[in-house]
């Protein structure tokens, strides 16, 4: 008797670890892994430029003191954006996903007329320390690209396998799992509208 209750007891476990292989359950756990060590690097990326910040305002303040309004949307974009907690658990809340996208937007309008101040000072232009910080600047902007495009790339791989026959049975009923927001652009209609050109 006992050696049937063995046997049933070793057909049931290789049924159960040959269904759970063919249900996804492996790569569902690896996805979302992959999706955390995304989400890392972008954070990674934007916190980069918010170290970035405050020896940039020092810099265009020492040539542009007036333009305190700039400087002090600068300091307070930089604020709220590294004032947001950014934890796995904010790529389950698409709220709070979307709150941290619209800091880092805001972030990024507000460098954008930081930059654009220097246009107007051809001494702050010529200075090497605004210059390299500039040049940091721009190549963090292109790591945080890359970084949000292996993110994006990442949760579409995810979220197909959630949605997807038969995972979307083992990500539902076995890990509880739902799709994970992505990043969007902030004014689609903006973006499909063409820049006008005036000369």
């Amino acid at each position: 008797m006992s050696s049937r209750m063995s046997a049933f007891t070793t057909v049931a476990t290789t049924i159960l670890f040959v269904g759970l292989s063919g249900c996804g359950y492996n790569d569902l756990q690896g996805l979302d892994e992959d999706i955390k060590a995304a989400w890392s690097e972008v954070v990674n990326q934007y916190q980069r430029r918010a170290d970035l910040i405050p020896n940039l305002v020092a810099t265009v303040k020492g040539y542009a003191a007036h333009e305190k309004d700039t400087l002090e949307g600068v300091v307070q974009a930089r604020a709220q954006a590294t004032g947001i907690q950014v934890t796995p658990e904010t790529l389950k809340d698409p709220a709070a996903f979307e709150k941290f996208q619209q800091a880092q937007a805001g972030l990024s309008s507000a460098l954008g007329r930081l930059i654009a101040i220097a246009e107007n000072y051809p001494n702050l232009k010529a200075d090497q320390n605004f210059r390299d910080l500039q040049s940091q600047l721009e190549g963090t902007e292109n790591r945080i690209a890359v970084a949000r495009k292996r993110y994006i790339e990442k949760v579409a791989e995810y979220n197909k396998s959630v949605r997807f026959f038969p995972t979307n049975l083992t990500a539902k009923y076995i890990l509880h799992m739902e799709e994970k927001p992505n990043f969007t652009v902030a004014d689609e209609k903006a973006v499909a509208t063409p820049p006008e050109v005036k000369f």
